[in-house]
């Protein structure tokens, strides 16, 4: 089978300094066209599903027992039944609006959402679409001086919240003289000790009473369901350009930008995904990835128009292979980091595996990356049922479909995903700003290393990086900085014109910062980044994220941090090794028998000058293995047995890093790193870097 042909270049639209317009290659001329003709078909993709599946399971959750101090199973509301509460707990916003906050707007105010993934914030979303709200999701891991900034930025009178944020809110509310009113998710039982997301001291009553204190009143979810039974209201549809939310990015450079994404932004990703890949009423979704970010709240947005069915985890990231056992869900959405863990973990007990499990993996393996790159598909007869239906159900053993964004996999980690859970990944590109919507891979894709091609209605153009030396007349590749336009475009930063027009020109081109190149078959490449580069003291332009994003390939590195210096010619770098495969790789190489959990142990294990030097070798293989250059390849390393994390105040909530705050964080490691890297001859090292753990 011929692979497929992702884009072409329009005729007679090059300028000087980039290259063409390029456009999916099933759609070249019908940009305008079939974007309002799907327009008229799905404007309202709830209401669709509600025609078609309205008995047919559309939320579920596994409600905490606590008799038995466990997780139930998936508890389910079907299309019917959640439609009904959308509707009453709608009507109990506006009414609140009209009589609590005294609003003289009638639609388009901001209602905060700030919990983890659940039911009812599926409901208060589909409730301000409804009646023509916005939608601004707050991050649950937001601290309070994000939370703080991101309610008055975008006046929010109303937040509804898991009953864990209530207190913070209340206590500083002073702060945020706009909200009136706060919606706990949870029940708050004035006469019963408190839930348990709250402390038990914390009762509902007392709680209320703060609340009161600070001029806030405070309901739970029920409560303004059933005001919504007493005092109904009619949908207020939206139009196309309304405001549907109002993203706030993850500040990892400083405040967070709110990205105004409208209605048409959301139908057009909507339509545009539709005809690369779509969903069904029997498809389930294992919903855990930030509903605060776009792309867990659009890839709903996707199952629900289809009529499938959503499935909340628990709350607990570490937990979700149990979830996902109980849920046996079709479509895992997922992202680059935990697909490496995943990677690592399976390729441990498959390929790596002593003896004759070992042996008969890697044939089994090899044999299926063959069949795969031959384009005979990721099933193979014999070998499912001998080791990878096994596999399949660590999933829950029906997922058909994994989607996968938001940073580069490395091809070899997708490949073997690909076969190791005999089904279609689909790899995708984009950002906040684009509904996540640029590029995409289509089904039956058996090569990687790229990001597909344009999503019908977009198109997207490479502009030249001189600074940089990437230029769209490069051979055998253009190359240059990618930039898209279309439907989803977003309409620009709340209430910040100055970030707006850096980043959408006059001719509506989103400029996205990332470098790219157009392989033969017009998919689009991605390979470095134009923002947050630094240039060394030779001159060279350095990339610290695409570096970042090659080193963190190995099975070794959880985390790491990148750092240059304009006055030094080479880099340097924190580095959180992973626990699970560091602990038995440094084992073997220092002759200990340091256990999993074992902190002190591990401490030992990073601080030890002979896993630094082995560590440091791994990486310069790392390194070649993804073709950086000499003057990419980091010099020296500090390995940090504490990750970074939101709490240290290194991660965004998206669990990004800060660059500016890890340089910060690490002065006087970095300073201490230089240092010694400058006052030290080099020395010969003998280490053999290969060495592998006894497993």
């Amino acid at each position: 089978m011929e692979p497929p042909i992702y884009s072409v270049e329009l005729p007679n639209t090059r300028t000087p300094g980039q290259t063409g317009i390029y456009r999916n290659a099933y759609y070249p001329k019908k940009l305008v066209f079939f974007f309002f003709f799907f327009l008229l078909t799905a404007i309202f993709g709830f209401s669709i599903a509600l025609k078609i599946s309205k008995d047919r399971n559309c939320i579920g959750h596994r409600p905490y027992n606590k008799i038995t101090k466990r997780y139930e199973g998936f508890v389910w509301q079907t299309y019917k039944q959640v439609a009904e509460r959308v509707t009453n707990f709608g009507s109990g916003l506006m009414h609140l609006s009209e009589t609590v906050v005294k609003n003289p707007k009638s639609n388009q105010w901001c209602v905060g959402l700030y919990s983890n993934n659940r039911p009812e914030w599926f409901i208060t979303d589909q409730a301000n679409v409804a009646y023509n709200l916005i939608t601004v999701a707050i991050y649950d891991t937001f601290g309070p001086h994000a939370v703080e900034y991101i309610i008055n930025h975008s006046e929010i009178p109303i937040v509804v919240a898991g009953a864990n944020r209530i207190p913070g809110l209340i206590q500083n509310a002073s702060k945020m003289r706009v909200m009136k009113v706060i919606i706990s998710m949870d029940e708050l039982d004035e006469n019963d000790s408190a839930p348990a997301p709250i402390d038990a001291i914390t009762t509902g009553k007392v709680l209320k009473e703060w609340a009161r204190a600070q001029g806030i009143l405070l309901l739970d979810f029920a409560e303004v369901e059933r005001l919504g039974q007493q005092y109904p209201r009619v949908h207020n549809i939206p139009t196309m350009n309304d405001l549907a939310c109002i993203c706030y990015t993850s500040g990892t450079t400083g405040v967070p930008k709110g990205a105004l994404l409208t209605h048409e932004n959301f139908i057009g990703a909507k339509n545009g995904f539709d005809l690369c890949w779509n969903a069904n009423q029997d498809d389930v979704l294992i919903s855990y990835l930030p509903l605060a970010h776009v792309l867990g709240r659009m890839i709903e947005v996707l199952v629900v128009s289809s009529g499938a069915s959503i499935g909340y985890f628990r709350g607990n990231v570490l937990t979700i292979i149990d979830d996902m056992a109980e849920l046996k869900p079709t479509i895992f959405p997922s992202v680059p980091r935990l697909l490496t863990r995943v990677f690592a973990k399976l390729q441990q007990n498959t390929v790596n595996a002593p003896g004759i499990k070992g042996a008969l993996s890697r044939t089994a393996v090899s044999a299926k990356l063959k069949n795969l790159v031959d384009g005979k598909g990721y099933t193979h007869t014999i070998w499912d049922k001998i080791i990878f239906n096994k596999i399949k159900q660590v999933l829950g053993g029906r997922v058909r479909l994994i989607l996968t964004g938001s940073a580069p996999i490395a091809p070899e980690i997708l490949q073997f995903l690909r076969i190791a859970f005999s089904c279609d990944i689909a790899e995708g590109y984009g950002q906040t700003e684009g509904i996540c919507a640029a590029t995409m891979t289509l089904k039956g894709e058996n090569v990687a290393g790229h990001v597909g091609g344009p999503i019908p209605f977009n198109e997207i153009k490479l502009v030249d990086v001189p600074e940089m030396n990437y230029f769209s007349t490069d051979k055998p590749f253009p190359r240059g900085e990618l930039c898209y336009r279309g439907p989803s475009v977003f309409r620009g930063y709340y209430k910040d014109d100055v970030k707006t027009k850096e980043t959408i020109d006059k001719e509506g081109w989103l400029h996205s910062g990332d470098i790219a190149y157009i392989n033969e078959r017009g998919a689009f490449c991605i390979i470095d980044r134009k923002k947050n580069i630094f240039k060394l003291s030779h001159g060279e332009y350095v990339a610290p994220e695409k570096i970042e994003n090659a080193y963190v390939n190995s099975n070794l590195i959880l985390q790491i941090f990148v750092h240059g210096d304009s006055l030094r010619d080479y880099l340097v770098a924190i580095v959180v090794p992973d626990p699970e495969t560091f602990v038995p790789w440094a084992n073997a190489l220092t002759k200990k028998n340091v256990s999993l959990g074992d902190e002190k142990g591990l401490e030992i294990l990073v601080y030890d000058k002979k896993v630094k030097r082995a560590f440091l070798g791994h990486m310069d293989e790392i390194a070649n293995q993804s073709k950086l250059k000499g003057f990419e390849m980091v010099k020296d390393i500090h390995l940090s047995n504490v990750p970074f994390s939101v709490e240290n105040n290194i991660l965004t909530p998206t669990l990004k890093l800060k660059r500016h705050e890890a340089q910060k964080h690490f002065r006087k490691i970095i300073d201490k790193l230089y240092a010694e890297h400058e006052t030290e001859p080099p020395k010969p090292n003998p280490i053999n870097y290969n060495t592998k753990a006894k497993l």
